[in-house]
């Protein structure tokens, strides 16, 4: 069987961006089993409440949703378990003190197969608080305008 190659994206926290400024990203790799692999292969994920943490020198993804292999059989998952993150020590001290500034949390982004690895993208973010979420949004819309009375002059003027 030929090597995987490229990228092929599993799940996306698209509420993550709403939700939260995002200040930095990382890419770790995933500590799976195999009933894991194989569902998150058919693309079967959920981010939601998904989040990560340091434990002493090692970092931990809690509370994403993997669900169990339909084929599985008493050597399925736990859907909701603590997965371990594959990072480099400097880059888990660097998060650890960014963390500690306080106000800022990890969430997952993305999860995804890179050259058949399982890989997942990590933001340290600072949440929203309600007024920031209506004003970017209404920042968006009022460029969406802006474009939309630009793109009209111009067929007027043809």
């Amino acid at each position: 069987m030929p090597k995987e190659s490229g990228q092929k994206v599993v799940a996306t926290n698209r509420k993550a961006r709403h939700d939260y400024t995002i200040e930095d990203t990382y890419e770790a790799g995933l500590v799976l089993t195999g009933t894991e692999v194989k569902s998150l292969r058919e693309g079967k994920a959920s981010l939601v409440d998904g989040y990560a943490f340091i434990d002493g020198t090692e970092m931990w993804l809690d509370a994403v949703h993997i669900p169990e292999w339909g084929s599985g059989s008493w050597t399925n998952h736990a859907t909701r378990r603590k997965r371990k993150l594959l990072l480099h020590k400097a880059q888990i001290i660097k998060i650890s003190h960014k963390t500690k500034e306080g106000g800022y949390t990890l969430i997952p982004l993305s999860i995804y197969f890179s050259e058949g690895r399982a890989k997942v993208e990590l933001a340290v973010a600072k949440g929203k608080r309600e007024y920031d979420k209506r004003q970017a949004l209404r920042e968006r819309q009022d460029k969406r305008e802006a474009q939309r009375a630009i793109s009209s002059r111009r067929h007027l003027g043809e």
